[in-house]
């Protein structure tokens, strides 16, 4: 079985790397970029690529003998195989490519901790907003807004006048999240991209984020460690299978449920 630091002890040094890459997303980000299509069509730039070239070697040398799953990698056919409970970090070096594209500030970096099928920690970087998320499950989570000290964020408990929905803004079924609601009222709808959608719901701006569109583990596994150690936690779309991770070679999710404090 393969060991590795105290979490707490793997943050420091996950906060340093995320945020040198982080760095150079920005430099492309205020730069005439290149962009790129993948196989599937979709998106990808020289953000996405010098991102995960950083973070990667950084990561390997950090847990020698654990392995990293990046976004880049996987889509070239390059994703070791992690269908066993050993752990791996997932990483996401530019969630919300066409948040990038679009230049609208909703993008960001993600490194995540897996073990058992489950995460350990995840730091979540918005470069544009120099907004920075950390989580460790069963120890806290935090947000750090510039050079401000980091704040502790938590879930907030169900409002009286309804709930407040986080949603993609490229993602979505409206039939489905009317069925989901079940006669909840909804107060109101919040758009975000990328994977600061679940840290809405960590820090307690929101109260659910339903999502019954396409994701990769990557996607996610970040957020779902700050979500996590924020009180709250995601499920399948039943609400009650717990989500879980190295479920596919091709790591592609069912359809889930981010919650807050509602149960």
């Amino acid at each position: 079985m393969t060991s590795y630091a105290a979490p707490e002890t793997l943050m420091e040094e996950v906060i340093k790397i995320i945020r040198e890459a982080g760095a150079k997303v920005m430099d492309i980000y205020e730069s005439d970029f290149e962009t790129y299509s993948k196989s599937d069509s979709s998106p990808v730039t020289e953000a996405d690529l010098k991102a995960e070239e950083i973070i990667t070697p950084a990561l390997e040398k950090l847990t020698p003998g654990i392995k990293v799953v990046g976004e880049e990698a996987a889509s070239q056919g390059k994703a070791p195989s992690v269908g066993n409970d050993d752990p791996f970090w997932l990483v996401d070096p530019v969630d919300g490519t066409k948040e990038f594209l679009n230049k609208n500030g909703e993008f960001t970096v993600n490194i995540a901790l897996i073990d058992k099928r489950k995460p350990v920690l995840g730091a979540v970087l918005v470069p544009a907003r120099n907004t920075l998320y950390t989580g460790i499950v069963g120890q806290g989570a935090t947000k750090q807004v510039g050079n401000e000290p980091p704040q502790p964020i938590s879930v907030r408990e169900e409002q009286e006048d309804g709930v407040t929905i986080v949603a993609s803004r490229r993602h979505g079924d409206p039939e489905l999240l009317e069925k989901f609601l079940n006669g909840r009222t909804l107060k109101e709808t919040i758009n975000a991209g990328s994977s600061l959608k679940f840290c809405l719901v960590a820090e307690g701006s929101a109260d659910l984020y339903p999502r019954f569109g396409p994701t990769c583990e990557w996607d996610v596994g970040a957020a779902h460690a700050v979500l996590e150690a924020a009180g709250g936690l995601i499920t399948l779309e039943d609400g009650k299978t717990p989500f879980t991770y190295a479920k596919r070679e091709d790591f592609l999710n069912p359809h889930f449920i981010a919650w807050g404090g509602i149960r």
